[in-house]
């Protein structure tokens, strides 16, 4: 009896866990470039008892464990908006922004101009190219970003092109080992190193939304809190069914 109150405790903290993590893909489904989490659960077997007084070995039982969650890194869709300024990268590259904190990555494209000049993350942040963060002159129109990343312009009535950087784009052997930081930036747990990356192409004028299936997350929300709603019935069940056999080994006759 105690094992099934144990074992159902066990997937009532799992259902939590997982709760936390589609609630969070759910509130960031608008959010250009967030990618999903996704949760990561193994069944976990008590060993088996190992008194002398027992004439069999105990049966092994089976305990829900949260073992992990990781990133899906899988592509979002991109939208058209014809804004020069806005990027996405078809491939598997991040954005280099400099923060207070150090270097972060992002797959936000939702770029622009601040007051000085420089481009920036809609968190304002500094966009950084192989040469450092990329800065226009005051004169400067008609942004270009080539797919390679090259970013050039047309500097006052001159019709040539000026080149004013070129967005750096790295990638991570091991992208699973980065971590959220929050403002849709990535910092790299340990191991992750970044590396420059040839392959990932510029799209300018796209952002890449979010990879987040509302459809899917909402059915598993659902499911969650059905299958929670279950095993609360369940235990409750047990909990009577303990507190009836209780009462009634109290009204045995001495």
């Amino acid at each position: 009896m105690q094992n099934t109150l144990l074992v159902g405790l066990s997937k009532q903290m799992v259902l939590e866990r997982q709760m936390d993590v589609v609630s969070n893909n759910i509130a960031n489904m608008n959010t250009n470039g967030y990618k999903a989490d996704r949760s990561l659960f193994q069944e976990y077997l008590s060993s088996n008892a190992h008194e002398d007084n027992f004439a069999s070995s105990d049966r092994r039982v089976s305990f829900v464990q949260d073992r992990a969650t990781f990133h899906d890194f899988s592509q979002g869709p991109t939208e058209e908006t014809k804004n020069p300024l806005d990027v996405a990268i078809d491939g598997n590259a991040f954005l280099v922004v400099q923060t207070p904190g150090g270097e972060r990555y992002t797959r936000d494209g939702n770029l622009a101009i601040n007051n000085r000049g420089q481009l920036v993350t809609a968190s304002g942040y500094q966009v950084l190219g192989t040469a450092g963060p990329i800065t226009f002159q005051q004169t400067d129109h008609d942004v270009n970003i080539a797919p390679d990343g090259n970013v050039s312009v047309l500097e006052g009535t001159s019709r040539l092109d000026s080149i004013r950087g070129k967005l750096r784009l790295v990638s991570f052997a091991q992208a699973q080992r980065l971590l959220k930081e929050g403002s849709n930036l990535y910092v790299p747990g340990e191991g992750a190193q970044p590396l420059p990356d040839t392959k990932a192409q510029i799209r300018q004028g796209f952002i890449e939304k979010s990879n987040v299936n509302s459809v899917v997350e909402m059915s598993r929300m659902i499911e969650i809190t059905r299958t929670y709603t279950q095993i609360a019935s369940l235990l409750q069940q047990q909990s009577d069914l303990h507190k009836s056999a209780i009462e009634k080994l109290a009204d045995v006759p001495n």
